[in-house]
């Protein structure tokens, strides 16, 4: 999560972190469905409304890194060395995600979130549109005017990649698998761009 400078950033962001946790506590106790957004702005001793100028939905808080989670991916494309390969440091950066959201204390936020319909979709939505910005980077990295659908496929094998690990009984053997077949598509579909790409 970037850090933020200044003491107000600072304090806003300590009130978000509060929010998120608060609500995702009272979640795993008493069940997502059984509370509302009001449970979690009294809990956390807020506002309706300063809840919401953090979060855009009672959705938004059960995934609360998801900024930090495009923007890391983004910039797996986009600030790598110049003759680091594409492929490689974004699969650097899957192997992080995925071993964060593996991590010990994850299982229970794991089984919420398939346990809701509202979860679900929204996580869907989120894989999107992730996948949309990450085919902008890789666009743009390549110096290209606009996304190609090269562009948008690699971006969506590597959103599924972080999806799949993250179910897999040995996660970081599926992001090496899942990728060997990521570098064998961008090789076939890319191969002027791939000594940069």
């Amino acid at each position: 999560m970037t850090v933020p400078s200044g003491r107000r950033e600072r304090k806003k962001a300590a009130t978000r972190q509060k929010i998120a946790d608060t609500a995702l506590r009272l979640f795993l106790e008493r069940g997502y469905e059984a509370v509302g957004i009001r449970d979690v702005a009294a809990e956390a001793d807020v506002a309706v409304t300063t809840l919401f100028s953090h979060f855009a939905s009672k959705e938004a808080l059960v995934f609360e890194r998801d900024d930090d989670f495009e923007r890391r991916l983004t910039q797996a494309a986009t600030d790598r060395e110049p003759h680091e390969p594409l492929i490689p440091a974004l699969r650097r950066e899957v192997q992080a995600l995925v071993r964060h959201c593996t991590a010990d204390g994850a299982a229970p936020i794991r089984c919420m979130i398939e346990a809701s319909p509202a979860l679900r979709e929204y996580e869907e939505s989120m894989r999107l549109r992730h996948a949309e910005t990450l085919a902008r980077a890789i666009a743009a990295d390549l110096g290209l005017s606009g996304t190609t659908t090269v562009c948008r496929a690699i971006a969506r094998f590597v959103i599924d990649a972080y999806s799949l690990a993250r179910e897999a009984p040995d996660p970081q053997s599926a992001v090496d698998e899942v990728f060997r077949m990521i570098e064998a598509a961008w090789e076939t579909a890319c191969p002027s761009v791939t000594g940069r790409g």
